[in-house]
């Protein structure tokens, strides 16, 4: 019991710790040429996609998996990431994820991996996420999080609302950000994932 309390007590932790301080810019490097390359890829159905490069880090920002074992974005360390805030309430985020499937069947990798973080709230949160992707016969991986991992975007002025997208370096520093949902699968959303993995 003692144990389990503990490993509780330091999950919790970890997630409060994580998500509740604000991404600083102090974080990475700023890349500007990076970002520049993967925000000018950008045409169609991502011209909404901006390039960034700013500095923000999102190393530290702590999710589950299913199963309740505490992550973090730092667990990808060494390949380019798509993180997906998504929740199975909105109706825009439902409509993207089987193209954020076919990207990662396409794509994932030792270099890149689509990360999409679920933020389906309360009790019954985790169940109605799970339902959905039973429902839509998607394999996605689900990383349930806590609202602080998305107030964190926002505490920032990253993003208002869901789905946002992130493209992220290798040591989980912020090249792009995409607000709002996109047509993912088709030849503009495979061209920026394509100029991501390039930089």
């Amino acid at each position: 019991m003692i144990a389990l309390g503990s490993a509780a007590v330091a999950l919790v932790a970890t997630l409060v710790v994580g998500n509740f301080m604000p991404a600083q810019a102090s974080q990475c490097v700023a890349q500007p040429l990076r970002a520049q390359v993967v925000g000018s890829s950008a045409f169609g159905a991502l011209a909404a996609l901006n390039g960034t490069g700013t500095g923000r880090g999102y190393a530290d920002l702590a999710f589950t998996d299913e199963a309740g074992n505490a992550r973090t974005i730092a667990d990808f360390q060494g390949k380019k990431l798509l993180v997906n805030f998504w929740a199975s309430w909105c109706v825009p985020c439902r409509a993207e994820m089987p193209d954020l499937e076919a990207l990662a069947n396409d794509y994932n990798s030792d270099r890149f991996e689509l990360v999409p973080i679920n933020l389906d709230v309360g009790e019954s949160g985790l169940e109605k996420a799970r339902k959905f992707l039973e429902e839509e016969k998607l394999s996605l991986p689900l990383y349930p999080a806590p609202m602080q991992a998305f107030q964190k975007l926002q505490q920032q002025a990253v993003t208002v609302g869901l789905p946002t997208t992130l493209l992220l370096d290798e040591k989980g520093c912020e090249l792009a950000v995409l607000q709002g949902p996109a047509v993912w699968d088709g030849p503009d959303g495979r061209a920026v994932i394509d100029a991501l993995l390039d930089v």
